[in-house]
């Protein structure tokens, strides 16, 4: 399936967390913001990085009113640990199967590096922002958090 594209539609899906309890989309969408973010796999390098700068940056998305959430095709108890080697206070997701990475166009590529893009959906279930980069793991940070800040109309805090 083809990405879905700035101002179109992010599709709903459920997958569980890391306890194994189905989170769905639409449920977080009616609370928050989501600054969802699929990542190749847990505790390789790229990911971790990635996965740290939005741990470093939390309260920040807190703060705008916005809640993150990584996918990947990673199990549960992979998730578990990775959650709690690095610290992350946020949900990770896991999909098996890779339908949600389908649905929302995220590929693999020479048959083994999976792409790593994130998505800034607002409340209304409509995408935002979409960056996209197997490199710049801060980048996905950096990109994401003024469009939240934007959407919910809060002004950057200071330090």
């Amino acid at each position: 399936m083809p990405r879905p594209n700035l101002g179109e539609r992010a599709p709903d899906f459920t997958l569980p967390n890391a306890e194994g309890r189905p989170v769905r989309l639409g449920e977080l969408l009616a609370e928050k913001v989501v600054v969802l973010f699929f990542y190749p796999k847990d505790e390789t390098a790229g990911c971790t990085v990635e996965a740290c700068a939005f741990r470093d940056a939390s309260e920040d998305f807190t703060a705008a009113g916005a809640e993150v959430v990584g996918v990947s095709r990673d199990d549960a108890a992979s998730h578990t640990r990775f959650a709690a080697n690095h610290k992350l206070p946020f949900t990770l997701l896991s999909d098996a199967d890779g339908s949600v990475h389908a649905l929302y166009g995220v590929r693999t590529r020479l048959g083994f590096l999976r792409d790593r893009v994130t998505f800034v959906i607002d409340r209304s279930g409509t995408v935002r922002k979409v960056f996209t980069s197997m490199i710049d793991m801060r980048g996905h940070v950096q990109s994401s958090l003024p469009v939240v800040r934007e959407l919910v109309g809060r002004a950057t805090p200071s330090r």
